[in-house]
């Protein structure tokens, strides 16, 4: 009789200490699906961004989970995930890439009032589905030994037969120049964009190739004497640690475009909320905070890019290029107009 009882009462102690080990298991299963998180697909990839997504983890405790991948891979992934995607935020560059995101439907309209009244309009979307968060100037740089600054003026004039077998410039298919083109269009005509995109074939140096960091550097080399390039690689490229980059930056010049009509041609890094986002007030939240202050601070202090706020001063490398004139031509355009510019850059034999 002993016997049984010590048994049962062996049998009562498992079973009490399964049961509680149950309840702990069940709290923490519970505990894990309250975190809090926002899932991210970025096409940005600098280490500047990381410092912001951590800040944006301390101040909310909501964890920011990254998948990283060029802009097209992460909309062909999101549009094979569907309605089962987890991503919450879409972050790429370029006007462009953030309105084909769109068309393709896979963001959405969201209502915040902190990103309406601190984005600019034109450097949003109509519907409020995706925001700019920086912005890149378009600009000419020049040989300093071989052009004079009293000689450029306007995109336009990069037509001027004077500038016969010096312009380098990248590909057609480089959605920088597409954005470009696709301004032209909306300021000057489909007839003038035509004209346009041969003149500037014709006034090639050699074959569009490479990034806009290797047309500076083959402007060193001596293969062509101008370019159009992307402001914030002249910024990155004077503060890189290779010496050969910061040599070939210091050694030509910078101009701002059209500044006596319509202004510099400017593009957008953005973001916008995905369609079928699991965790759209954080996806929210996490959008406002890159454009706080000191987000913005961050973006221009270490990747050299133009802030979209007004009162966040850009970094001294940007500053001392000096102001000057945007053409406040609405993004959505670029997006709009991007087919057509396509198609002329082809019919131009722009490769």
């Amino acid at each position: 009789m002993k016997k049984l009882l010590l048994t049962i009462t062996a049998i009562s102690l498992l079973v009490a200490c399964k049961n509680e080990g149950e309840k702990k298991e069940n709290s923490t299963v519970q505990e894990a699906s309250k975190e809090q998180v926002v899932n991210v697909y970025t096409h940005r990839h600098y280490e500047s961004d990381q410092d912001i997504f951590e800040r944006f983890e301390k101040k909310t405790g909501i964890k920011v989970k990254v998948i990283n991948a060029s802009a097209d891979e992460l909309i062909q992934k999101m549009k094979m995930e569907g309605a089962q995607s987890p991503a919450d935020v879409l972050i790429t560059v370029d006007a462009g890439r953030l309105t084909r995101a769109k068309d393709l439907e896979l963001l959405q309209s969201i209502d915040s009032e902190i990103l309406k009244t601190s984005i600019p309009e034109h450097l949003r979307d109509v519907d409020d589905q995706w925001f700019g968060l920086t912005k890149r100037a378009r600009i000419i740089a020049y040989a300093k030994d071989r052009v004079s600054p009293e000689d450029l003026s306007t995109y336009e004039d990069l037509i001027n037969k004077k500038w016969k077998g010096k312009i380098l410039v990248r590909s057609s298919s480089n959605i920088y120049n597409q954005s470009l083109m696709a301004s032209i269009i909306a300021n000057d005509g489909d007839e003038f964009a035509k004209e346009w995109a041969e003149g500037i074939v014709a006034n090639m140096g050699r074959s569009p190739k490479g990034s806009d960091r290797d047309q500076v550097k083959a402007i060193v080399a001596g293969e062509g004497d101008l370019t159009i390039v992307n402001s914030y690689y002249i910024g990155r490229m004077l503060n890189s640690p290779d010496p050969e980059e910061v040599k070939a930056a210091n050694q030509v010049g910078l101009y701002f475009p059209n500044q006596n009509d319509r202004g510099t041609h400017i593009n957008v890094s953005g973001a916008g909320v995905a369609k079928h986002a699991p965790n759209k007030e954080n996806a929210i939240l996490f959008i406002e905070f890159l454009i706080s202050e000191e987000a913005q601070q961050i973006f221009t202090n270490s990747n050299y890019e133009y802030p979209v706020l007004a009162n966040v001063p850009p970094v001294e490398t940007i500053k001392n290029w000096g102001n000057f004139k945007e053409d406040d031509l609405a993004l959505v355009k670029l997006g709009e107009n991007n087919k057509k510019a396509v198609l002329i850059f082809d019919e131009a034999g722009w490769k």
